[in-house]
């Protein structure tokens, strides 16, 4: 996932061994990542960090960007799959925004009941049980890197216009399903506000959009080098974003207390 790392200030230049060589050097322990193998991330934003795992008996490092999003999505989770050659880590897929029961027949609640298929990457799923209950929700702080984007532009400019019609005029669908997990959505998103800072690494900047996405925005992130090279302009609050994006975020809230024995 280097290619990913330009979404928070790396430039296409950037050495992925220097890199590495850094975050070693001066990262500190990932939480939640297990005893084996060597788990170290760097901050090089408020909120924004770059993380190396490799896991042991492995040969390759991965380097990969992380944001501790500030919202809580609330999901209920359908299923859950462990990574093989990454213990510490699972693909999720479940609905987000299903309805609080206190709240299920109060018309107040409407927004929150505005529910969607997601999936994404957990970078925490030693704190999950194995035996979750189906549909369990959970809090999971998430946010999007882009894969590919399609369009940026006039929100007018929607590749499907019955999109508009959606709540909140938003797509978000799993590129993958249950049986060939990938932590992918497609999505299509009006923008709500673009912030810009800087990888006090790099002394680059770079953006993260929060989309008008249902129940609770999500933020997502792009390469600056990437869709300059593919002709968009700058995004601008009141656009619209599509393309595929990778979801990666931690458990934020709605664990099962364990039992004490």
């Amino acid at each position: 996932m280097d290619f990913l790392l330009e979404c928070i200030g790396f430039p296409p230049s950037a050495d992925p061994a220097a890199l590495a060589e850094l975050v070693m050097r001066e990262g500190e322990p990932v939480p939640y990542r297990g005893p084996s193998g060597c788990h170290r991330l760097l901050r090089v934003a408020p909120g924004v960090e770059i993380r190396l795992d490799q896991e042991e008996g492995a040969t390759h490092q991965t380097l990969w960007p992380h944001h501790e999003a500030t919202g809580r999505l609330r999901v209920a989770v359908t299923s859950l799959h462990p990574l093989a050659e990454s213990p510490s880590d699972a693909v999720l897929f479940g609905i987000a925004n299903p309805p609080v029961p206190a709240e299920a027949d109060d018309p107040s609640a409407e927004e929150l009941g505005i529910d969607y298929a997601i999936t994404t990457f957990l970078s925490d799923a030693r704190r999950v049980p194995r035996s979750l209950p189906q549909r369990h929700v959970l809090a999971i702080s998430v946010s999007g890197f882009a894969v590919d984007v399609s369009y940026l532009g006039p929100n007018e400019g929607v590749r499907d216009p019955f999109i508009l019609e959606e709540p909140r005029g938003a797509s978000l669908c799993p590129v993958a399903d249950e049986t060939n997990p990938r932590g992918c959505m497609e999505l299509s998103l009006r923008i709500r506000k673009v912030r810009r800072l800087e990888n006090h690494r790099t002394r680059q900047g770079f953006l993260i959009l929060e989309t008008d996405a249902p129940g609770r925005p999500i933020d997502l992130f792009l390469s600056l080098w990437q869709i300059q090279a593919d002709g968009f302009e700058a995004p601008r609050p009141g656009w619209r974003i599509e393309g595929a994006f990778l979801f990666t975020g931690r458990v934020a809230g709605g664990l099962p207390r364990r039992r004490r024995v």
